[in-house]
């Protein structure tokens, strides 16, 4: 049977395949809990986009780890039921949550020229990506709550994966929908206001659509995320560096 080096915090001896095989045989709710026998809360980064799956992952740390910061891309083109649906969930939580907003005037940019329509991948890089590059940069872990259902992508990914200098952590990501639905009626949980409507994920208010899944997101393209989370993410010293 596989187990970690008994030194706590000592993250460095641990490889990919490591965490991956003993995390993987674990129940979902016993994989945050142990994180935080190798990590420092300061060495952790959670980000959420309170969509309409954001409240498993947020719940889950309200339960085990109540005082991490959570992370907050403001892009400037949320729907308004999004914001609102943050402040319910920052009430009933008591979320310490940060707002990570992108540059004014390359925003401005995107917003004057509709970006979204004839360059949706560089709107997205500006508005989300960027402004969390400060931020990953302090940290050594990226709790998401990505789950394998919901995309070809995210279906190829394990629990830890190397996404350039950071490790990113998906305690959520064999979660099936049936035992999803299950915790938010057993913890009686709020489910974002659109859902209702038939929008099965939401995101900024141009590049979203009803469907169900994902369909909704950037319909009609190939897109299918928004750059925060694929695994071919380089590191952008070591590429300035090859050059």
């Amino acid at each position: 049977m596989t187990t970690l080096p008994k030194v706590a915090k000592d993250w460095k001896t641990l490889s990919i395949e490591l965490l991956n095989d003993l995390f993987m045989s674990m129940p979902f709710e016993e994989r945050i809990p142990l994180l935080y026998k190798y990590f420092e809360e300061s060495d952790v980064m959670v980000t959420s986009s309170f969509g309409t799956k954001s409240i498993f992952l947020l719940h889950l740390l309200y339960r085990f780890r109540p005082t991490q910061k959570v992370h907050f891309i403001n892009t400037t083109y949320h729907f308004p039921e999004t914001l609102e649906y943050k402040n319910q969930i920052r009430e009933l939580l008591g979320l310490d949550i940060v707002e990570v907003l992108p540059s004014k005037e390359e925003n401005k940019l995107t917003r004057d020229e509709k970006w979204w329509i004839e360059h949706p991948k560089m709107c997205c890089s500006i508005n989300k990506v960027v402004p969390l590059e400060p931020v990953k940069s302090h940290h050594k872990v990226w709790i998401s709550g990505l789950m394998s259902h919901q995309t070809a992508f995210r279906a190829g990914l394990r629990i830890f994966e190397k996404q350039g200098d950071i490790i990113k952590f998906h305690p959520n990501i064999d979660v099936h929908p049936d035992v999803f639905n299950a915790y938010l009626e057993q913890y009686q949980l709020p489910r974002h206001p659109l859902e209702g409507q038939g929008y099965g994920s939401i995101g900024c208010t141009n590049c979203t659509l009803k469907g169900e899944g994902r369909e909704g997101r950037w319909k009609g393209s190939n897109k299918t995320e928004c750059g925060l989370h694929p695994r071919f993410f380089i590191n952008k010293l070591k590429e300035k560096e090859a050059i």
